[in-house]
């Protein structure tokens, strides 16, 4: 592929300005995710506290623990997790997203051994720094003109990185260590970036759809393009037929074990008398062994069976990115997300080192774009385009189009 010279030029000026506006960020993304890959390692110990318990003979029925849950929780539990295992308190759930509750109570004398609550946790905090910096929804902004920045740069930096003339291993792919300190961090930069840019992209795909512009859209194009999840998967529509006696939450859960289902399996509890019991697991090293089965709650009959098949491409292709994007697939990609993460701390420490090095003193030293250069069309397309997919940064770049206007419209008014 020949290079354009004066598109490189062009191309090396927006990934400069651009660097020095997210750069900050993506330092505080970098770190605040490395941190929050440790969550299960870090909170596990203090979750077993609550959950491990001696052994006695005799225990309180989930019907007794489920009332005695209600009670001691400051939001009504919805659901409880369902374990073979004796050794354990019994965990009901309340809340969702990031407020979620674990309630733990001893089934042998209905102690509650501890309330675990995500938001209130030092990885909540992580998770709030990472996800908005601690500003609410504004900040959930930021961090997504962050993101789709972050992804224009690294397809302007793979093109700022395809050589001019011929290949070379070192400058491109291994980092020049006897050329100074400033062609160096240079490399770093460059090439760091080289190595996980396709890993970058997916992280990005994982962690846009938590976003809120862009991931309203997604869920208004997985709707209109029917690629979501089935109508009754979270069991809309669906209703049991009172009789006299509902069932209880032993008879539901002996029910639901007839049904073997890997990893965490839940069942929720059912609202009010036309309410419906659903069994859902999580597992994420097999997101297609996931299922979930709603039942009844007078008979037990089955009133609707979901495979992962059922839901939707852009669903499943949506959920899979997101767990990546959190290293939960397994033990590859923890290790994966983890070095990503690194590099690009390194990548982006490397940037700011290789500018200092190289910026004159009290210069902000933009690169220069010859004056008679023109995007052209196909330049155009491609930002309209980005600008549709990811409409934080066509706005952005509007807002620079009418800023960049002004100088040139004062300049004419004075000359006038």
């Amino acid at each position: 592929m020949k290079k354009n010279l004066k598109l490189h030029q062009w191309l090396m000026k927006w990934h400069f300005i651009s660097g020095v506006i997210i750069l900050p960020f993506v330092l505080i993304l970098s770190v605040t995710g490395f941190i929050y890959l440790f969550k299960n390692t870090y909170e596990s110990p203090q979750i077993s506290d609550y959950r491990n318990l001696d052994v006695k003979n005799e225990r309180l029925t989930f019907q007794e623990q489920w009332e005695i849950a209600g009670r001691n929780s400051s939001v009504k539990p919805h659901s409880v997790i369902i374990s073979s295992k004796t050794d354990e308190a019994t965990e009901f759930i309340s809340g969702k997203f990031a407020n979620v509750s674990h309630l733990f109570v001893n089934p042998y004398n209905g102690a509650i051994t501890g309330e675990f609550i995500e938001n209130e946790s030092p990885m909540g905090e992580v998770r709030n720094m990472h996800g908005s910096l601690f500003l609410g929804v504004w900040g959930g902004r930021i961090i997504e003109l962050v993101g789709c920045w972050l992804f224009v740069m690294l397809l302007t930096g793979i093109y700022i990185w395809w050589p001019v003339k011929k290949w070379s291993v070192f400058g491109f792919f291994i980092p020049r260590i006897k050329r100074g300190r400033r062609t160096f961090f240079r490399d770093i930069h460059a090439i760091s970036g080289f190595w996980i840019s396709i890993l970058l992209v997916m992280i990005l795909a994982g962690g846009l759809p938590w976003t809120e512009v862009f991931g309203n859209n997604f869920k208004k194009l997985q709707k209109i393009t029917n690629t979501g999840y089935p109508a009754t998967w979270d069991g809309q529509g669906l209703q049991s037929w009172p009789t006299k006696n509902a069932m209880s939450l032993d008879e539901m859960i002996l029910v639901a074990k007839k049904y073997p289902l890997l990893g965490t399996v839940s069942l929720r509890f059912p609202k009010g008398k036309d309410g419906i019991f659903s069994v859902s697991n999580t597992y994420y090293k097999n997101l297609n062994a996931q299922k979930v089965i709603h039942f009844d709650q007078y008979s037990g009959r089955v009133l609707a069976l979901h495979k992962w098949s059922d839901v939707g491409f852009l669903m499943r292709g949506r959920m899979w990115l997101m767990a990546f994007h959190q290293g939960q697939l397994g033990a590859w990609n923890f290790l994966l997300i983890a070095c990503t993460a690194s590099l690009l701390f390194i990548m982006s420490l490397a940037a700011i080192i290789s500018y200092l090095l190289r910026k004159p003193k009290g210069k902000l030293q933009v690169p220069n774009v010859p004056s008679n250069f023109h995007p052209g069309k196909y330049i155009f397309l491609s930002i309209v385009i980005l600008g549709l997919i990811l409409p934080l940064f066509g706005l952005s770049v509007l807002l620079i189009a009418l800023l960049s206007r002004l100088p040139l419209r004062k300049k004419q008014a004075k000359n006038s």
